[in-house]
């Protein structure tokens, strides 16, 4: 069977993307869970990443430690499991919005980390220039796609797509922060929270023991003594 390591559900966002993409493939695995920021997080995370990150997945001792590569894995594994749109161009669009997501939006993680146990109401010009900036982005992204799409189903790109998985985690940080958004941009954060995996997820993340100070209290991570490994 996969394995899968996570960390903190509560707060990994990169952890739920790929637990996200398996659970609703339908895939089995086994999860491995580290929590971050502790004295043992770089000798365990070690042991399954050469990079000291997570997620990793593993198949039979192989690892993938890349979100992204995670999910064209066992996309390329599993028959069925959640893919990309059908339509040409609307792959691309997809994979572009994805790759834009994978690789940018840097302020907005740093200043709207996830938290999924947290409710704390924001006021968008209490934020940095380039995070208000960047939540217009995700908001301009969303709407034109359920623009788009709507009359095809209730996600980014009608049906639910590796799209959604790569913003799921967006849309959670933007529940707990309380961040406006258009009604079209609402309509897929309603979709996110409506899922009973996301649903599940949350759960098991307000079970949780661990609290991560810095995260609570949103010092961004570069002001603090803590690395990931």
């Amino acid at each position: 069977m996969l394995q899968l390591v996570i960390a903190n559900r509560n707060y990994s966002s990169w952890s739920l993307r790929a637990w996200l993409y398996l659970a609703e493939s339908g895939i089995e695995f086994e999860e491995i869970r580290i929590p971050l920021f502790t004295d043992q997080w770089r000798e365990e995370i070690a042991r399954y990443s050469p990079v000291g990150r997570v997620p990793v997945l593993i198949d039979d001792g192989f690892s993938i430690w890349d979100s992204t590569a995670i999910i064209e894995y066992a996309r390329e594994q599993f028959p069925g499991a959640v893919d990309w749109p059908e339509d040409h161009k609307q792959r691309a669009h997809a994979r572009s919005i994805s790759a834009e997501m994978h690789s940018g939006f840097l302020a907005l993680r740093d200043e709207l980390p996830q938290n999924l146990r947290a409710r704390c109401p924001l006021d968008t010009q209490s934020l940095g220039e380039e995070c208000r900036q960047q939540i217009q982005r995700v908001d301009q992204i969303w709407s034109e796609c359920r623009n788009e799409n709507r009359s095809s189903g209730k996600w980014l790109f009608g049906t639910f797509s590796i799209a959604d998985v790569m913003f799921a985690p967006v849309a959670l940080r933007f529940v707990t922060y309380e961040i406006a958004v258009s009604p079209e941009a609402g309509e897929f954060m309603d979709a996110v929270c409506g899922l009973q995996s996301v649903q599940q997820w949350i759960a098991a993340a307000r079970e949780e023991k661990e609290s991560i100070s810095f995260i609570d209290q949103r010092i961004p991570a570069c002001e603090t003594d803590l690395t990931l490994g």
